[in-house]
This record gives structure tokens, C-alpha cells and sequence, in this order.
């Protein structure tokens, strides 16, 4: 990502969701264009801005992730990054391996999405 400091913030997930300053900002420029009053976004707000912390990144590209953000996402030992474009998500492996799996295993779910992807032009 090559910042020196991220937002790190709690995920709808699971995990904590990190962005780097610059993305943050231009996701918290469009959420300040939504409807105030709608009840899904004022709910995001509550999840995802009102969690949000900037964490500075170390020399080693280390950071220090607060302890409610490791709470919500329920992390252990084992923990890895999944990129997500703009953002990245942090894990703990085994809910990701499951929340992964939880599609990979149901066919119905795979087609589904396939359908939603494609219904995205994707």
C-alpha cells in the first residue's frame, strides 16, 4: 500500500477493514453524499466510521491493531490480509477459511453469485 499510516475500522464482517488515508477519505467524501437520514446509512456510520482509527505503520510495515478492533473481528494467533482493491481485510484464518468455503462448498451459492457478478457486468 506504501502509507505510513492506514484507517483501520470494523468490518460488516467479521474483520477489520484497512484503508489507506487517501481511499478513506474519498469514501467518506461519498458516504457524505448519501441520504443522512436512511436507515442503512446512518447504521453504516455507526459500524464503520464511528469504529475507524488511524494506526500508524512501523519501518517493518508492522501495525499495532487496537484491541476492539481485534475483539470485533475475533482475531488469534493466526491472522491474514485478503486485498480487496482499494481496501484490505484482515481475518482471522479460520473464520475466513470458513466464511470462503461457506460459498465454494454450496453450489447453489457459487451459481448465485455468478448471476449477481454478471447482473454487475462483471
Amino acid at each position: 500500500m506504501g502509507e505510513s499510516r492506514l484507517i483501520l475500522t470494523t468490518g460488516l464482517d467479521a474483520c477489520v477493514v484497512a484503508y489507506p488515508l487517501p481511499e478513506w477519505n474519498a469514501f467518506e467524501a461519498r458516504l457524505s453524499r448519501l441520504p443522512q437520514f436512511d436507515a442503512s446509512v446512518i447504521m453504516l456510520r455507526r459500524i464503520y466510521v464511528s469504529g475507524a482509527v488511524e494506526c500508524d505503520v512501523d519501518k517493518l510495515g508492522r501495525i499495532l491493531i487496537p484491541a476492539t478492533l481485534r475483539k470485533h473481528a475475533a482475531l488469534t494467533r493466526e491472522a491474514l490480509w485478503a486485498g480487496m482493491g482499494p481496501n484490505i481485510e484482515l481475518w482471522d484464518k479460520a473464520a475466513y477459511e470458513a466464511v470462503r468455503n461457506d460459498v465454494l462448498d454450496d453450489p447453489e451459492k457459487r451459481q448465485a453469485m455468478a448471476r449477481r457478478l454478471a447482473d454487475l457486468g462483471l
